[in-house]
């Protein structure tokens, strides 16, 4: 009868725990900051005078709207996947006209296409944000939550949010190897350029918590010899391109390595390493094991692998998105971003350095209860 009870106590007590670790994400919403390029943008550049926007058909074919919102999208992208998972609704670019009130205190997203690590990545984009440029304006967010719920609630807000950036993919891209014998290649040999970038985003890291942040994921650049875009342009059979692969093998472990010594520095775990070790994203690898037909194709597009040139209302559109990891050249198909939330949410260390999305959330709730 002992025995019986003290098992039913046992799987009571595991009910529980599975109960609450279900609804952990949910109940522990927060405020969430976004910084980087347009694999997190969400409509920034919608009011600059730039040609790198997405504001047009047929991106945002699959959102909820079906109308063009300025992510590099056909559906949702990685920020609102993440906002979904912690509870919160979308949150709205920074240039929004309709983030004011409350809705600031969701958070914000600073993000804007065709950004760098360094100042002169994208400079063919004429008017983007820069990273440098975003910080200032997390700064100017941060007074003017402080006039709404004052600076003592606006510290506490920041303090406890959740931000992501994504960086780096553009300095390579856009800049090292945009075009042959550019400055950069020509002022550097590229492990020299690797070590250079990473040292400049180290500023960027360690400038993020500066301003209060302390839960900050940090993602790789991934695969970047693997992109449609790269596939038309540099490969001759269609392996990845292996100037960016070996770009990228060299720049993911750094970050990794520099995240760990900025966390040992301050003494926390304040940037978690998501997808870093991940030069080649499983679902590029192995398509099918996915339900992908191909990792090689974007879905919009036009010329080899739809790679060549703009998504528009002109290019070839896939009736089926689901199926290609890629909605454009460069960028993730709504349903390979959820792939990739999915891994940040829940990923083995192989994914997540040095834990998942999941961990983070039960770790900070339990320490603010």
């Amino acid at each position: 009868m002992a025995s019986s009870k003290s098992s039913l106590a046992i799987l009571l007590c595991v009910t529980i725990i599975a109960v609450l670790s279900s609804f952990v994400l949910e109940a522990e919403a927060r405020a969430f900051f976004v910084f980087g390029d347009s694999l997190v943008d969400n409509g920034n550049n919608n009011f600059l005078a730039t040609s790198a926007r997405a504001d047009a058909p047929p991106y945002g074919i699959d959102y909820p709207t079906h109308r063009a919102t300025g992510r590099f999208s056909n559906g949702f992208n990685i920020p609102d996947l993440i906002s979904q998972a912690i509870g919160e609704e979308a949150t709205l670019p920074y240039l929004s006209p309709y983030l004011t009130g409350e809705r600031l205190l969701v958070g914000a997203n600073f993000a804007s296409a065709g950004v760098g690590v360094l100042n002169d990545t994208g400079v063919q984009f004429a008017n983007i944000i820069r990273i440098t440029q975003q910080m200032q304006y997390f700064e100017q967010y941060q007074q003017r939550v402080s006039d709404i719920i004052g600076p003592e609630e606006t510290q506490r807000l920041v303090n406890q949010a959740l931000c992501l950036i994504t960086l780096g993919g553009n300095d390579f891209v856009n800049n090292y190897y945009l075009v042959p014998f550019s400055a950069r290649s020509r002022q550097f040999a590229l492990p020299d350029y690797v070590v250079y970038v990473i040292s400049e985003y180290r500023k960027v890291l360690a400038r993020l918590y500066e301003l209060g942040l302390t839960r900050v994921l940090v993602t790789g650049t991934g695969p970047l010899g693997c992109v449609p875009a790269e596939l038309a342009q540099r490969s001759r059979d269609g392996n990845c391109a292996p100037e960016l692969q070996k770009a990228a093998s060299l720049f993911n472990p750094q970050l990794q390595d520099m995240i760990n010594s900025l966390n040992s520095e301050i003494g926390s775990t304040v940037f978690i390493g998501a997808n870093i070790r991940q030069t080649n994203i499983d679902f590029i690898n192995n398509p099918g094991r996915y339900g992908f037909v191909t990792s090689k194709v974007a879905c919009c597009g036009q010329g080899p692998y739809n790679g060549i040139g703009l998504c528009t209302a002109l290019s070839n559109v896939c009736p089926n998105r689901d199926i290609y990891a890629f909605w454009d050249a460069f960028h993730p198909s709504e349903r390979a971003n959820r792939i990739i939330v999915q891994q940040i949410l829940s990923g083995s260390t192989e994914y997540m350095s040095p834990m998942n999305l999941s961990t983070i959330m039960a770790l900070d709730a339990a320490a603010n209860v």
